[in-house]
Formats: C-alpha cells, structure tokens, sequence
C-alpha cells in the first residue's frame, strides 16, 4: 500500500518522539482494496497537546474532547487522533466521555466494522485483531464485537453498514444483518441530515438495489412511504414485477448521481395509493402527481437542499409524461425543464422503461429519438430561453413598456419563437413586441 508522503511525514514525526502512529479506518480499508483513499486518519498514543506541540503552526484542535487534533502536511489535512477508550451512548450517537489509552487495540476494539478496525504503520505493518483482512478477502461486513452494541451505541452505524455494503458490494455477515433489523427503531432518533447522507451515498452505491432488496424494512424506518411498494402486484402486462422490484430494477439502469438516483427511487413511490383495478388489470391514475407531492415531502422532512428537491420533484412528476418526438415539442420541453433537467428525464424514462417487462421497452427508442432531437437543437443553439432570445428587457424599455410588463410580453416572445410563429430575429421580435405592447395599452 502506498501511504502518502504528507501522512508517512506525519506517521514518522511521531515515531521520533517515541510515540506509536498508525493508520486507521477507511483508509486502510480503501487502500487494501486498491481503491484510492478518500481521506486519511492517523491514531497514535500521543495526546492531543502532544500532538500539537509536535506540529506547531499546521495542527489544529478540531475534536479534543474527543482526542482529535487535524494536522495540515503541505496541501493534505490529516486527522490525527489520540488513542481511546469510549465511555457510555446514552445519546445513542456519541459517547458521553472517552478515555485515552495507549493501545492501539483498545482504540480499534471500538470501531464499528472489521473492515474499518486495522492499522498500519510507516513500514506496511498490518495491525488486524479482529480479521478484517479476512472479511475483506470475502467481502463480507462484520461487526466488531457484539453488532447490537455496536448499534445501540451509535445508530447511524446502521445505515452506515447498509451504505458500506452498497459502496464496497459486500455482503453482510449473518448476526450483523440480524442486528441492523432487530435495531432498526433507533434510526428514529438520528439526525435527518445524517440520514440523509448516508441514504444517498447508499443509492449511489453499485450496489444499492442488492441491499434495498435485502434490507427495506431497515430503509423503510426512516423512509416509510417506500414499504407499501414491496410486493405490491400491479396486475398490469406493462410489468413483470412488482412496485419496489420495478423500482429497484431502475435505479440499476440510472446513472449514479444523486438527483437521479432520488428520482427513481420515488417516481412510482403512490402507486400503492393510486391503484385500481378493473377486467383490464390494474392501472394507476395520476400516481405521478401524488408521487411528486409525497417525494416533495420525503426530502423536506430529510432536510434536503431546495435546488435538489426540486429537481427530484421536477423528474418524478413528468417521469410518465408523453413528450412527442417533433422539435416544437422538445423545445417546449427545454422550455419549461431546461437542458440539464430534460436530459435527466431521457435517463428517467430510460430506467423506468428497462424495468418494465421485456416486451413493453419500444419506448426505449421514443427515448432516444427525443435525445437526438435535444442534441440537434443544442447543436444549432435554437432559442429555448430567455437568455437566447435575441431581445431583452432595454430594448423592452427602449418601447415604452414598464414594470410586470416586461417580463410578460418577452415570455409571449419567447413562446412565440419556440412554437415556430415568429424568428429568433431582431428587428421581428420588436415588431411583435411593439404591436402586443399598443394592443395591452389599447385595452
């Protein structure tokens, strides 16, 4: 494995002044893997004014309650953390107190899983009491300890465990998935920003429908909307499975972005409510309507960001929406979505149709038609928005027209000009912006 310099600089800093120093956590875990490291973490028997006092200038007390001292070697920031102990959770996600030690097994005994509980040293030395090595080699995500205790401690393992399985494409080790079930309640106490994190680093994951499939009433705790998907029939020859096995087929079809991701996982999210059935099958009238206002719920209650709400909302309320393959309505389409969103709806659609049953995927071709025609228009830079519009608000003035004025006869341009009855020309939008602005002042 191949430590970096900033942090070998740092590991060997250490050791000079007698102390032990190792690498810890994800880290090792990564680099054993032949993943690169998204971060680097150093415990070492140093104590926290120890550890500042060795690195004057660079280090900074980030966590000293908790021993953590961050180290800044050149460009790197490196967590450097004193050996410990932790006291009692009765918070159910930090300890109440930690001790310092000076053994680095103590410190690995409190980790979460194998995988994330070994060290090493400046020399590759592997410190792995707890055979993460193993785990690793068979893919296999375990516990350290009890995994109840692990889990009440800290019940945000919980979805870290699922998350990890869905990055790394591991299995879970059989009392561990045991104990992320029987423990599954506690989610109820974590912080939505926690929950949310973790949920979407899950559905990004290679992984995520394996362990969606295998845990949904773990991810139902915190997403309770998504348990009346499971096995629900749809009793329609349009699908060969059910709700959540249709959905978690698409989200294996969809990129690996967020707001895709997201979207997928709640385009058909009221299915269970909209349904009724008749000598036809079953049928689902204006489920994305109510799938968008219930994704729209989900992600205030998971405290999401307004820009990625609305896009998720945005693609779960047009994911069933017949787009005809002509430019006037694509343009309208780029209109109303804009570019990046409409070519998130193409990889929507896309998804949705390659979890429908075999015979039902034609649709796949509408998708790429409005593709092709997207990137045509793209390419010939057609007017779609404001932006483009070869008029603006001082010209808007220049005619005499003030206030919400303005604004409403450039849209009436604009739809004018995507709908093909007018030029993207100068001289023809002041024309027919000056003939509308003496029909509104003879009103």
């Amino acid at each position: 494995m191949n430590i970096p310099e900033p942090v070998k600089s740092i590991l060997k800093a250490l050791e000079e002044h007698g102390h032990a120093a190792h690498c810890v956590g994800g880290c090792v875990r990564d680099s054993l893997l032949g993943r690169e490291p998204g971060d680097w973490d150093v415990a070492t028997s140093a104590l926290p004014e120890e550890t500042m006092a060795l690195f004057p200038g660079r280090a900074a007390p980030t966590g000293l309650r908790h021993g953590t001292v961050t180290v800044r070697e050149g460009a790197l920031p490196v967590e450097v953390t004193t050996f410990r102990t932790d006291g009692r959770y009765t918070d159910g996600r930090h300890p109440d107190s930690v001790a310092f030690t000076r053994s680095l097994r103590d410190d690995l005994s409190r980790r979460d899983f194998t995988v994330n509980a070994m060290g090493l040293d400046l020399r590759g030395t592997l410190t792995d009491p707890f055979g993460g090595q193993e785990d690793l080699k068979n893919r296999l995500l375990r516990c350290v300890g009890s995994p109840e205790g692990r889990f009440q401690e800290d019940a945000l393992r919980i979805l870290r465990g699922l998350r990890l399985a869905a990055v790394l494409g591991f299995s879970v080790e059989e009392e561990t998935a045991r104990a992320l079930r029987a423990c599954r309640k506690l989610l109820c106490g974590v912080a939505a920003e926690r929950i949310q994190s973790e949920l979407t680093k899950l559905l990004c994951g290679p992984a995520a429908a394996e362990v969606l499939r295998e845990f949904p009433e773990v991810v139902g705790t915190v997403v309770p909307e998504l348990l009346p998907m499971v096995g629900f029939d749809q009793h329609s020859r349009y699908h060969c499975y059910d709700v959540w096995e249709h959905t978690l087929h698409a989200l294996s079809e969809v990129p690996a972005e967020p707001v895709l991701r997201w979207a997928v996982l709640l385009h058909d999210v009221a299915k269970p409510r909209c349904y009724t059935r008749d000598e036809r099958g079953g049928h689902f009238y204006g489920h994305p309507s109510v799938s968008a206002g219930m994704a729209d719920a989900i992600l205030r209650r998971l405290k999401f960001d307004n820009a990625t709400r609305e896009a998720v909302v945005t693609l779960v309320l047009w994911h069933d929406r017949e787009i005809p393959r002509t430019e006037k309505s694509i343009r309208r389409a780029l209109r109303k979505l804009g570019t990046e969103r409409l070519r998130e709806l193409t990889e929507v659609k896309r998804a949705d149709n390659l979890g429908q049953a075999p015979a039902y995927r034609a649709r796949l071709r509408d998708v790429e038609q409005i593709q092709k025609i997207m990137e045509d228009l793209l390419a010939r830079d057609e007017c779609v928005s404001l932006r483009q519009l070869a008029v603006n608000g001082r010209d808007m003035l220049g005619l005499g027209l003030r206030g919400p004025e303005i604004g409403m006869i450039l849209e009436e341009l604009l739809s004018a000009v995507v709908d093909g009855d007018l030029p993207n020309q100068r001289s023809a939008l002041l024309c027919a912006a000056e003939n509308r602005a003496t029909g509104q002042n003879d009103k």
